[in-house]
């Protein structure tokens, strides 16, 4: 718990109350004139719903954010998509290191809730993920400008390294091209520089710090081994689901060669983990490629990322608990290591609570908002899935939203970034304290 003006609050409600003035403090800004190109107008739904989408790290917008936001609103934009995705607990820790303050106690508990650390101890990675992500993301803006700057002119290419370096380092999704990536499906160098920068931010900085220190330590935590495993297994199955369901893309055989369209293929099987950056319009997908788009958005990065949805080791824990139970064992292992029982549970309630969310999101769209005749249903749970996993991939629904529809979507966007047990935990105000007493146990028959 933390004291303000003598008001205590649990640390889920002051990371969840810290987003939302982050989320307010930007769109106060975006709704100055000096944020909107001149003969256009921001209401304050846009402004509301861009700061949003940014914060949260997940890039679907009502309007294009090359053509309606001047510089300074783009660089509004850019800033909120970095403290959204590094956390702005991290920035605040940033702010203590650099004028030598000692961090209290609350700060370490907070920056432990916010990183998903185990314990307070850990607080030292904050140092790891600031000097890491400036790293990563200046190496990605020099690696973009080989390409931009001489492509676009020095000063604006050096501005398109930078907020695209950014952009999908976050995880965010947002581009100042107007049509995502698609101008450059047919060169393969810039995809691999965004792939890089996309795996380096959906890995998690747990990850990152284990794989750093690995040469010391000659050990990885089993936290690092589940995520690499699932990850690399999502990875590998999704360019093989979708060689088979797009056939190596041959929508766009009249456009690129066999080695390009394999390039995009392989970037598709990565963006759609967050990135929520394309090459190509989505609504080309076959049913099948759709569908599996879908699972991909659901399950996310890494915890400790810049990723949203449920998580890679949620998805990885359930399917090695339900592999043991399958083979009679009790304990779900891996790395010779056994897994707590209440990881398992938080996991199994990650999962249903997720899965209640998005169905009840569908529910009131599919309700309330007027879709088109054909494949309503599905590009609806693309859309519901696509802000709820952070990804900001879009069918085009987003922009034809009502007022409610909106609200539901920057809903979708907030608990996905945020985080489910943060944001449940605020509201229904969750204590950490166990009663002193148990019921008696009583077995049910289940499947």
């Amino acid at each position: 718990m933390i004291e303000i003006n003598q008001h205590r609050y649990s640390f889920p409600k002051v990371l969840t109350f810290g987003f939302l003035l982050v989320i307010t403090i930007g769109t106060l800004l975006l709704l100055l004139p000096v944020a909107t190109r001149a003969g256009l107008h921001t209401s304050f739904m846009t402004a509301f719903f861009t700061a949003t989408s940014a914060t949260c790290v997940t890039g679907l917008t009502l309007v294009g954010t090359a053509s309606h936001w001047t510089l300074f609103g783009q660089v509004v934009i850019a800033a909120l998509l970095e403290v959204g995705g590094l956390g702005f607990m991290t920035f605040a820790v940033m702010t203590s290191l650099l004028i030598r303050r000692r961090l209290r106690m609350s700060t370490r508990l907070l920056v432990q809730e916010s990183l998903n650390l185990d314990h307070a101890s850990q607080v030292q990675v904050v140092t790891l993920v600031i000097r890491l992500s400036l790293l990563i993301q200046l190496l990605g803006t020099v690696l973009l400008y080989l390409d931009f700057g001489p492509r676009y002119g020095w000063r604006r290419g050096l501005w398109l390294s930078l907020f695209h370096a950014m952009s999908a380092f976050c995880n965010a999704g947002f581009d100042l091209f107007g049509n995502s990536l698609a101008n450059f499906a047919n060169d393969p160098y810039l995809l691999v520089v965004f792939a890089f920068l996309i795996i380096a931010g959906s890995f998690g900085f747990l990850v990152w710090q284990d794989l750093l220190q690995y040469r010391k330590r000659h050990r990885m935590s089993l936290h690092t081994h589940l995520a690499l495993r699932t990850g690399a297994i999502i990875m590998t199955l999704s360019v093989i689901v979708y060689l088979l369901t797009e056939k190596n893309l041959t929508q766009l055989s009249g456009q690129l060669s066999w080695g390009e369209r394999l390039v995009n293929t392989v970037f598709m099987a990565i963006t759609p983990r967050t990135a929520g950056l394309t090459t190509f319009d989505y609504t080309k997908l076959t049913p099948a490629g759709l569908s599996y788009t879908m699972i991909l958005m659901f399950i996310g990065g890494t915890p400790g990322s810049t990723a949203g949805g449920i998580k890679t080791t949620t998805i990885g824990l359930l399917a090695l608990q339900a592999l043991a139970t399958l083979r009679g064992q009790r304990d779900a292992t891996l790395a010779q290591r056994r897994f707590r029982v209440e990881n398992v549970f938080r996991a199994l309630t990650l999962l249903f609570v997720g899965l209640a969310i998005i169905s009840l999101a569908i529910l009131i769209l599919a309700e309330t908002q007027d879709l088109p005749k054909h494949n309503s249903l599905s590009y609806l749970t693309f859309e519901v899935l696509a802000a709820f996993g952070t990804t900001g991939i879009s069918l085009g629904i987003t922009a034809k939203l009502n007022l409610l529809g909106q609200l539901v979507v920057m809903v979708l966007m907030f608990i996905g970034r945020v985080g489910i047990y943060t944001v449940m935990f605020s509201l229904f105000n969750a204590q950490p304290k166990q009663p002193n007493y148990r019921y008696p146990e009583e077995g049910i028959p289940i499947g």
